[in-house]
């Protein structure tokens, strides 16, 4: 055998996974036909979120006066896409180098190029074979695409966002989950026209429905147009045609449901009725040796998780047993406020039959958040009723991304109200709401 490993994609699920496994003595390549750093470092996740981060600052400058700064003209404040996308590339390219110095640092061979699987254990790419005892799928996904009817709307790939030289007035953005809801915020936070159109079954699906709740109030209130009931269907005289709807585009942005990237196989993978490459519990293909991880097997499509499960196929290859736990894993979305998930949703509780409590508190009463002068949103805490087990928490605020990793902690070790009580949080932080929705759970917040 050539390898003791070939890795098949470069984003976060396969370069992770490669890079542990050189650091457990694994002979390994990493085969990638576009992208080192897959979508994620190179046109979702980072630059999504260079580009959302920009427009909040866009955004605050709405409130230099009341943190006393004056003299600053606000009709002559403008976003200038140009500046911010050379910002997002440098922050981009700088990631892309790390991961490349870190693939070379741990003995990754890097092929450019298409890969086939073949028979026994072999691996094509672009006509040289190459072999290994143990191959990963890491190919991603993709948004599905619009309908031909849509063929003349003026549409942009997310992959191509970054091409555009300016942004027009009147934007539409099609999806039903996260991403979508982040880039018509991004838009309206510049200045745009915005209309985010999503198919009511599954808008927000796996989201807990108080939060679906929030989240549609907070797009309603901050003037997004938000359409239910129908995809984009037609495209005529500048405006897309959505149901009964007629909505001035004059740019059409495909945030649509994923779709997995599957590469060519003398074995024909089986497929899951959602066309995912399908595995068992520890990620094995109908394929001998092969294994699928990430966005291609379907069963979860951020990049924590992928990485996760990389990091879990080579131990397992390694001979490092465990299952994979889905429980204690954020769902994050990175708009303006921010807002945070992890573990099991109200609705799952219920099925499951817990005797279970909900506590909230809000941002509006921890004075970190005042003197940021970002006081809007609240932690809700659900719990088990008879051991106080932490279930589920939920956190919509300016630092919900990060602060949801303790909650993860307190999920894992299966911690309990008391525990999140307990815990000491310095003064002032925006963390503080934690052992005030503890003690709210067994007793009194304090500060409420």
């Amino acid at each position: 055998m050539d390898y003791d490993l070939i890795i098949i994609g470069a984003g976060p699920a396969g370069y992770v996974a490669a890079i542990r496994a050189g650091q457990l003595g694994l002979k390994t390549a990493i085969v990638e036909k576009k992208y080192i750093g897959g979508m994620c470092l190179n046109w979702g996740c980072i630059p999504s979120k260079t580009i959302l981060e920009s427009a909040k600052v866009f955004e605050k400058t709405n409130q230099l006066s009341e943190f006393g700064i004056d003299g600053v003209d606000l009709e002559k404040l403008s976003f200038n896409w140009d500046t911010v996308k050379k910002r997002s590339k440098k922050i981009t390219t700088k990631l892309t180098a790390g991961v490349n110095f870190l693939l070379k640092k741990n003995g990754v061979e890097v092929i450019n190029g298409t890969a086939t699987i073949g028979n026994d254990k072999s691996v094509y790419v672009d006509g040289k074979k190459i072999t290994a005892e143990n191959i990963i799928v890491a190919t991603g996904s993709k948004p599905q695409k619009l309908d031909v009817k849509l063929e003349d709307a003026p549409k942009v790939e997310m992959e191509h966002l970054f091409d555009l030289k300016e942004i027009p007035d009147n934007v539409v953005v099609t999806g039903n989950h996260v991403s979508a809801v982040e880039m018509a915020q991004f838009f309206k936070l510049i200045g745009k026209k915005v209309t985010l159109v999503a198919n009511s079954e599954y808008f927000l699906h796996g989201i807990d429905k108080f939060l679906i709740d929030y989240i549609t109030k907070n797009i309603a209130s901050n003037g997004i147009d938000l359409i239910t009931d129908s995809y984009p269907s037609k495209y005529l005289e500048g405006k897309v045609i959505v149901g009964d709807k007629k909505v001035k585009c004059e740019l059409l942005v495909n945030c649509n449901s994923r779709k997995a990237i599957i590469p060519e196989s003398e074995t024909p993978f089986e497929l899951t009725e959602r066309g995912f490459i399908k595995t068992d519990k520890q990620f094995k293909t109908n394929i001998p040796g092969v294994y699928v991880i990430g966005d291609a097997a379907g069963k979860s499509f951020v990049a924590h998780m992928a990485s996760a499960q990389g990091i879990h196929v080579v131990n397992s290859i390694k001979g490092i047993k465990a299952s994979f736990d889905y429980s204690t894993y954020p769902i994050n979305m990175y708009t303006s406020p921010e807002i945070s998930q992890i573990g099991m949703t109200e609705e799952m509780i219920k099925e499951e039959g817990y005797e279970y409590k909900v506590n909230q508190f809000p941002l509006s009463a921890n004075a970190k958040a005042l003197i940021e002068g970002s006081s809007e949103g609240f932690i809700r805490m659900l719990s088990e009723k008879k051991h106080g087990q932490v279930l589920g928490v939920q956190i919509v605020g300016k630092h919900a991304t990060d602060m949801i990793a303790e909650a993860g902690a307190y999920m894992k070790v299966e911690g309990t109200i008391y525990d999140v009580a307990n815990t000491i949080h310095a003064h002032p932080t925006v963390s503080e709401i934690y052992f005030e929705v503890g003690f709210d759970a067994f007793d009194k917040a304090i500060h409420m």
